[in-house]
């Protein structure tokens, strides 16, 4: 596979948020201080494609997304959660990994190519695991940028630490 989703430092974190609105606001405040993006913006999309239906993936894992202008290619944000959140997912398991994308507005068909990108890595089993286990921002980063094939590239090797959002 070629790394066709672009991912910064800056948007991988630890969250403490506690309600699904609370971490697509986090999520939101990511994507907007790793990507230069407008925060209101960002969160209204993902609140706008979340009324559509939840994104709750599964296997505890969430993939809000979302069209936003401001990019060229789709970026990603992954925040782990302290404690799972109720997101509605069609298994009924709360989730504690949230993947976000963003792509630009005439992303079509590259927007859904990368969502089942992401959907591909969460499945594979030491992938999903190695994200389980990590126990902070770094551990996930790591294990994104670090695997042979990967679809998520590091834009940014020496970008700025981020904890928690």
């Amino acid at each position: 596979m070629y790394a066709n989703l672009k991912l910064s430092r800056a948007a991988v974190a630890t969250c403490g948020a506690d309600s699904k609105a609370a971490v697509l606001a986090a999520l939101s405040a990511c994507f907007a201080d790793a990507y230069d993006l407008d925060r209101a913006t960002v969160l209204e999309g993902l609140e706008e494609r979340e009324r559509l239906g939840s994104t709750g993936f599964g296997r505890r894992v969430a993939i809000p997304h979302a069209r936003v202008g401001g990019i060229e290619f789709p970026v990603v944000a992954l925040i782990k959660l302290d404690a799972p959140v109720d997101f509605k997912a069609a298994d009924g398991i709360p989730v504690d990994l949230v993947f976000g994308l963003l792509s630009p507005p005439n992303a079509g068909a590259g927007h859904l190519h990368a969502l089942a990108a992401i959907s591909r890595m969460i499945r594979d089993e030491k992938i999903y695991d190695a994200l389980q286990r990590a126990e902070d921002a770094d551990a996930l980063f790591a294990t994104l940028t670090n695997l042979p094939d990967s679809v998520i590239a590091n834009d940014n090797p020496g970008g700025a630490a981020r904890e928690s959002a």
